[in-house]
């Protein structure tokens, strides 16, 4: 009965989603070729004389919608999904807004300034934590233009990571992942300087996973939410859309 009182406290408290709900014309990274997503095809209908019900298949990149990227996305040989408990996908939340400094300049990039200053308001980042960046980025979604930033030449402008403060939050936060709003990690041109992706490629050569176009992250406190994460099991998969959502007193 331990746990059902427990789970009782749990729903009393304050939950959020941070998933963007997904449908055929939902945008994702420029990269995937066309024609990749096909979501809710019928394939048998309650009218059908064989099996009278209802039967969808589903088509999509890993990589679409709010999304888990495993190790072996950018890293050959590196581990899956299989790697991960189910323990591994409820954390400790840490959320760093960055909001004024984004609305001041949409390429903002986190600084190690910035962390000391959340850290001397909200107490050292514990390890294990789930960390992520609240920009205001996802209250774009599902505009692929307003995601991108485009500007009149097709140049994309959005805030996010930088390399310094993913190393910091690696080596010395020893953190168990990050996660935020915009499409990838070096989406801020102070990251996307760095040759490589450098910033995803670091997040993930460390054996961590990350979670991409969240949802609602100004919906929660600074530190004292719990995160949770679920996909589907699928083996050897570098990506996965997920459902994931925090929970607050």
């Amino acid at each position: 009965m331990g746990l059902w009182n427990t789970l009782a406290d749990l729903k009393a408290c304050h939950w959020v989603d941070l998933t963007h709900s997904l449908n055929n014309e939902s945008p994702f990274w420029s990269g995937i070729p066309e024609g990749s997503v096909e979501l809710c095809k019928t394939v048998f209908d309650y009218d059908n004389p064989m099996l009278c019900c209802r039967i969808h298949t589903f088509k999509f990149p890993g990589q679409f919608g709010t999304h888990i990227d495993f190790p072996n996305h950018f890293v050959a040989g590196a581990s899956g999904p299989e790697a991960f408990s189910v323990e591994n996908h409820v954390l400790p939340l840490v959320v760093i807004d960055i909001r004024d400094k984004v609305a001041e300049n949409p390429e903002y990039a986190i600084t190690l300034d910035d962390i000391d200053a959340f850290e001397a308001a909200n107490g050292a980042i514990p390890a294990g934590s789930f960390v992520a960046l609240c920009t205001g980025w996802g209250h774009r979604w599902p505009s692929n233009d307003a995601l991108n930033n485009f500007d009149e030449e097709g140049g994309e402008h959005a805030p996010g990571w930088s390399l310094p403060v993913v190393r910091y939050l690696i080596d010395e936060r020893d953190v168990a992942a990050i996660g935020h709003e915009t499409f990838d990690t070096d989406a801020s041109p102070e990251a996307a300087k760095e040759d490589d992706l450098a910033c995803e490629r670091l997040v993930l050569a460390s054996g961590r996973f990350q979670v991409e176009l969240m949802d609602n992250l100004d919906q929660l406190p600074a530190t004292g939410a719990i995160i949770f994460i679920a996909y589907p099991r699928i083996e050897g998969a570098t990506g996965l859309p997920v459902r994931a959502w925090a929970v607050y007193e």
